[in-house]
């Protein structure tokens, strides 16, 4: 019997079942991640081995090295997902691995390990979008949290407004023009002076500072638009920085970061309310690495209740790369039949 017939059996026992469990992959980037989940919603295990002491020599993840990394890595991570879980290959029903965006190298280790398992135990397999992955971490956290709803997804490639109709079906409604936020927070962190990675070590910074110091502002993140761009404060700040080292002053490193910081955080959260009311939506959801950022989820959470909406964010473990997210969105692709072939390939370019 071929691997497509047994793979199509697999997957109706699948849809008929109260509780099944997939084994998600993730190695989109710098995280080799694995983890069983049951059920969509129920984390048995979530295991992530990050790069990020392995990178920060270099000020940022180096793809040639992070391939080289998944490769040493996954099959330990997915052992140890296993175990921690209490489950072997036998007892799983599914695989989700992402497929996209990302570094193609570093997906590439992810997709075909995961074809491999997938072929080995007749399994049925899908290819999970990165970003979808971190719309359903929300589900995770929030276990009475459906579509439909809004969601603002911020991380260091991706800064879009989706409009989440169904578990299966998102529309971009805005986005950055060019820099991502937390390529935005990565930017900066490197020209105020600071170590990979950026983003924390900017917030961090930014608690101490007086966030009205400088005015970082951009014509497009004012307007009534669902669209926002990033570089031009990015520059404003890097060009701070630069007269300061010139005239041989000495810039408030402080100011700057929470200046910056507020500048982000007002954009992204005047966009993401107003797209909301917009589509008459009741519901706002935050996803992506960037949803780590405490005054972000504050922001978001103190505009929401004052205009009636219900804000949603994941726990912090579920905001960064992880294999949980995946299978999450794996679990919903599957109960709709939605599943790949063993010629998945990686997509690095990848998007709704």
């Amino acid at each position: 019997m071929s691997y497509e017939t047994k793979s199509r059996e697999k997957l109706a026992e699948y849809m008929k079942k109260d509780s099944p469990v997939i084994l998600a992959i993730e190695s989109s980037c710098d995280e080799t991640a694995a983890a069983v989940i049951r059920g969509g919603r129920e984390v048995l295990s979530n295991a992530v081995f990050t790069q990020i002491p392995i990178h920060k020599r270099y000020g940022g993840v180096v793809p040639e090295i992070a391939s080289r990394s998944h490769v040493e890595k996954i099959s330990g991570v997915v052992k140890e997902a296993l175990e921690t879980a209490g489950k072997t290959l036998c007892d799983i029903d599914a695989i989700a691995v992402t497929c996209g965006p990302g570094l193609v190298g570093a997906l590439l280790v992810g997709v075909n390990y995961a074809k491999g398992l997938a072929l080995a135990q007749s399994l049925p397999i899908i290819g999970v979008d990165h970003i979808a992955g971190h719309i359903a971490a929300n589900y995770i956290s929030h276990p009475t949290l459906e579509p439909p709803f809004m969601c603002i997804v911020a991380s260091g490639g991706h800064s879009h407004i989706v409009k989440v109709s169904d578990y299966d079906k998102f529309e971009v409604v805005g986005k950055t023009r060019d820099d991502a936020a937390g390529e935005a927070f990565d930017k900066v962190a490197r020209a105020l002076g600071l170590a990979y990675p950026g983003g924390p070590l900017l917030e961090a910074l930014a608690k101490e500072g007086n966030d009205t110091s400088y005015s970082f502002k951009s014509a497009l993140n004012e307007d009534s638009s669902s669209e926002f761009s990033f570089s031009g404060i990015k520059t404003a700040v890097v060009n701070v920085m630069h007269n300061a080292q010139q005239k041989g002053e000495e810039v408030n490193r402080a100011d700057v970061a929470a200046s910056f910081q507020r500048s982000v955080i007002n954009t992204l959260v005047r966009k993401s309310i107003h797209a909301t009311k917009e589509s008459r939506m009741t519901k706002l959801a935050l996803a992506g690495g960037v949803s780590a950022n405490t005054a972000l989820r504050e922001a978001l959470r103190e505009a929401s209740e004052k205009e009636g909406i219900e804000f949603f964010c994941p726990e912090m473990k579920y905001c960064t790369d992880n294999a949980a997210m995946i299978g999450c969105a794996g679990h919903y692709a599957l109960m709709k039949g939605n599943v790949s072939n063993l010629d998945l390939n990686a997509d690095p370019s990848l998007g709704f």
